[in-house]
């Protein structure tokens, strides 16, 4: 072979020319003195074998790697942290609810309640957010009769019906019992909604199913602002609206359970509705497209709720079992009733306004 022609590393085959740049490639970088040097795909490092003397014996553990001991003992303490001491039992329910799940031993009753899903499910995810978000302080559980039918009467707020789910959270935490609501039109005509509203143990808003659940011994809930209440600007927030026609007050007088008023402050502020989109409501069939300082602005980071500060106050029993034969079919009366109702309700709630110190505090 003859000579071969000497190229300069880095000219891509041509001599004398380079990058012209004023900063050095990785490889000139590399070759600076004291620069560490860079490795490359061929550079593999090479595996040094072990000789006779320094192999491992049969039957030593290794001695690198974390022990599977020290594995079990931290998920310990981080299901402590989660869940308490009680974990295991916890563990233990939700293992055993999982399994009636998916072999159908769970019972409903004739309106569709699923008792065990909403214990263990819908009221176990609703407690923290209450509990932890909204801070929810209660107040006059005392009021609600241990036994028995009674008809809990609430105002209605947030854009979202979340109040009328934590009230359902606050009722059983306290009494242990039920809280079966009874929903509108709307809520039945939802795909999903629908069939977990039943779950829940809500039904339709009418006299029929309101009596038949109090004469059952129900706790029957009832919101009759209905979309009017959730979906009020926030100028006029906490100012209760018409409380439709008073058939709740007439169910209550014909099976002659007590009606408890419920005050809920806070939940006003955790979606502060500013507009509307009525247009668009009429075509989707929806009473609201709510427009808030954070929704549709910020996409589904706006549909967190502000963790605003509840108080729940249950009144005093006004009770229906005085009146006369007939008298839930005397207008007048029912009329005024329901005005009691609704004043008790109204004054409670600027009382809670005055004391409390501020929306988040």
């Amino acid at each position: 072979m003859g000579d071969a022609d000497v190229i300069p590393i880095g000219t891509r085959g041509r001599p004398g020319r380079g990058s012209r740049s004023a900063h050095p490639s990785s490889a000139a970088r590399g070759l600076a003195p004291g620069a560490k040097p860079t490795r490359g795909p061929a550079d593999e490092p090479e595996v040094e074998q072990p000789d006779d003397e320094s192999a491992a014996t049969e039957g030593e553990q290794p001695t690198t790697g974390i022990p599977l001991g020290d594995w079990h003992a931290a998920l310990n303490i981080a299901a402590r942290e989660v869940f308490g001491d009680q974990w295991e039992r916890r563990l233990a329910e939700f293992l055993a609810f999982l399994r009636h799940r998916l072999t159908g031993e769970y019972a409903v009753d004739e309106y569709g309640f699923d008792r065990e899903l909403t214990e263990r499910f819908v009221l176990a995810m609703i407690r923290p957010i209450a509990e932890k978000w909204f801070r929810v302080e209660v107040r006059g559980v005392e009021n609600i009769p241990a036994d028995g039918g009674a008809l809990v009467v609430s105002n209605h707020s947030g854009t979202v019906p979340v109040d009328g789910l934590v009230t359902m959270q606050a009722i059983h935490d306290s009494t242990e019992r039920f809280l079966r609501p009874l929903g509108a039109d709307l809520v039945f005509r939802l795909p999903m909604v629908s069939s977990m509203a039943r779950k829940t143990g809500a039904t339709l808003a009418c006299q029929e199913d309101a009596e038949r659940m109090l004469n059952a011994g129900e706790l029957v809930g009832v919101w009759p602002e209905g979309f009017k209440g959730i979906g009020k600007p926030y100028s006029e927030r906490y100012k209760l609206q018409r409380f439709g026609r008073g058939g709740f007050v007439s169910a209550a007088m014909r099976t002659g359970v007590p009606i408890v008023p419920v005050s809920v402050v806070g939940a006003e502020e955790i979606y502060p509705l500013v507009g509307n989109v009525p247009s668009l409501a009429r075509l989707l069939g929806v009473p609201y497209i709510p427009i808030t300082p954070f929704f549709p602005w910020l996409g589904p980071l706006g549909m967190v709720p502000l963790p605003s500060k509840w108080l729940i106050e249950f009144g005093e029993p006004i009770r229906t079992d005085a009146f006369e034969a007939g008298a839930a079919d005397d207008p007048m009366l029912v009329f005024n009733v329901t005005d009691q109702v609704r004043e008790a309700i109204q004054q409670t709630l600027y009382s809670l306004l005055m004391e409390r110190k501020s929306v988040f505090g």
